[in-house]
């Protein structure tokens, strides 16, 4: 039965919780077996709560049998990503300045998904301060991947992606600046989605403003992607910016007719962005699955000239905003690509800000211009395969140096820049048996249609259902 309640998508967990055939103290048993079995030698979940898992777990089965209205995710356990504020439960940003820190709040998003149902039973990995797309720092270690656990899970949200394929919960809460929703989606073979600016409000800060990063969910299908931001979407009072999406239309059926859809794809984002030969061998296998659906897919790609100096300006003021003033305190006990992006944004001019603000208008101009002609922009998720975990990142792609560590993440950064919806959905494996994401990007405010569009490729393909072979993961 446990076997059986692992491999349950949030959806149907919900369900058969409402349904009384699954009680929630029972899915909380099989998910804390489920870390006591793999999560030695993952390192996906670095803090938990038990007796206040429980105490939830016990609430959630009394309503059940109350016949009280239930929420959507009623009873369903869940960590969440360490970078999320959760109230009376330590949350590090995975950093040693904050190794025993147990804030006070809970941030929206975590609010939202407490109000929806969750037992949340404790906090998935991170690298420090979410900087980069690979999960390590001193506090908890590295995060390896449920595939093959010499490799990387990716990051920032790489121990929520883990998490998702080890099969310890079936849905994450994650955040995505330059693909920390995408990239360990590739690695790990699950769903990220990194929606659309507003439909996830931008939570308060020192810059209200800020538009980059985007909170967003993670799932083993998009089915549960939906759910997620049915609970996860919709206008917040604090919030700048208005909601493109209500969050009522992700309840809409995902099923569609892809004919006449028409598809521009790269290789390289028309930029010369260097992709791993065995990653572009695995998704140029996946493109006819489109056609064989009735989609026409054709070579194009967004003129993205303007991207990376947008992505580039803005990432680093948004550091120099968020982390400058601890770095400028404790700047020793703070990890050296931090602080680069600290540095990098302390440097930036008038000129600078000018120059990145003219950028994004052209840049937002030629993806009009764009997606007048082309319904979905497909792209590869991740420049290469899930890399040796020791490694702090990738220094080269096929013999291509990168000149600093964010190069190997251009993938997902220069569709960050655009600030458009991107989901990553599975895509298929390598011949060492590695997992591959497929990008797939839309206009801003088709959330639900770029759903569809995977839902319509995860269910022609179905990868998303190939597990790692946990058999031999324990210690």
């Amino acid at each position: 039965m446990s076997d059986q309640i692992i491999e349950l998508s949030a959806s149907a967990l919900a369900l058969a919780i409402r349904r009384r055939e699954i009680s929630a103290n029972e899915a909380l048993d099989v998910h804390l077996a489920q870390i006591d079995r793999v999560n030695p030698r993952i390192n996906a979940i670095v803090t938990q709560d038990r007796e206040a898992a429980r105490h939830l777990a016990v609430a959630a089965d009394a309503r059940t049998l109350s016949g009280d209205d239930l929420p959507p995710l009623h009873g369903v356990p869940m960590t969440h990503k360490d970078t999320h504020s959760t109230a009376g439960l330590r949350t590090t940003f995975g950093s040693p300045l904050f190794a025993d820190h147990v804030p006070d709040h809970d941030d929206l998003i975590i609010d939202r998904l407490k109000a929806a149902g969750v037992v949340t039973t404790g906090k998935s990995n991170v690298p420090e301060f979410a900087a980069g797309s690979h999960t390590f720092n001193e506090v908890f270690g590295t995060t390896t991947n449920p595939y093959d656990p010499s490799v990387s899970a990716g990051g920032s949200s790489g121990g929520a992606a883990a998490a998702l394929a080890a099969r310890i919960q079936s849905i994450s809460d994650g955040s995505d600046m330059g693909g920390s929703l995408r990239i360990p989606a590739s690695f790990c073979n699950v769903v990220g989605f990194r929606p659309s600016l507003g439909v996830i409000p931008v939570q308060p800060s020192l810059n209200a403003w800020s538009w980059l990063s985007r909170s967003g969910p993670l799932a083993r299908e998009v089915t549960d992607i939906a759910l997620a931001m049915s609970v996860l979407a919709g206008p917040d009072a604090d919030s700048p910016y208005p909601n493109p999406v209500p969050a009522r239309r992700f309840l809409e059926p995902l099923q569609r007719d892809l004919t006449g859809l028409v598809i521009g794809w790269s290789d390289d984002f028309g930029l010369g962005i260097p992709v791993q030969k065995e990653v572009l061998r695995v998704l140029h296998q996946q493109l006819q699955v489109f056609e064989d659906l009735g989609a026409t897919v054709e070579q194009a790609a967004p003129d993205l000239r303007d991207a990376d100096e947008v992505f580039s300006t803005v990432r680093a003021f948004d550091f120099a905003l968020s982390y400058g003033d601890l770095v400028a305190r404790h700047g020793d006990k703070i990890k050296p690509e931090v602080r680069w992006n600290v540095e990098r944004g302390l440097a930036l001019n008038g000129a600078d800000v000018v120059s990145a603000a003219l950028a994004r208008t052209r840049l937002a101009q030629k993806t009009r211009i764009f997606f007048a002609r082309y319904d979905v922009f497909a792209s590869p998720a991740a420049q290469l395969l899930p890399f040796d975990a020791a490694l702090r990142y990738p220094t080269e792609i096929d013999g291509r140096p990168f000149d600093n560590y964010l190069e190997w993440m251009r993938s997902a950064c220069v569709v960050s820049a655009t600030g458009l919806p991107a989901l990553c959905v599975p895509a298929g494996f390598s011949e060492s048996g590695l997992p591959v994401g497929l990008q797939l990007v839309m206009d801003h405010g088709q959330d639900v249609e770029l759903l569809r569009v995977g839902y319509c490729f995860e269910q022609a393909t179905r990868y998303a259902w190939q597990a790692p072979d946990l058999r031999n993961t324990g210690s």
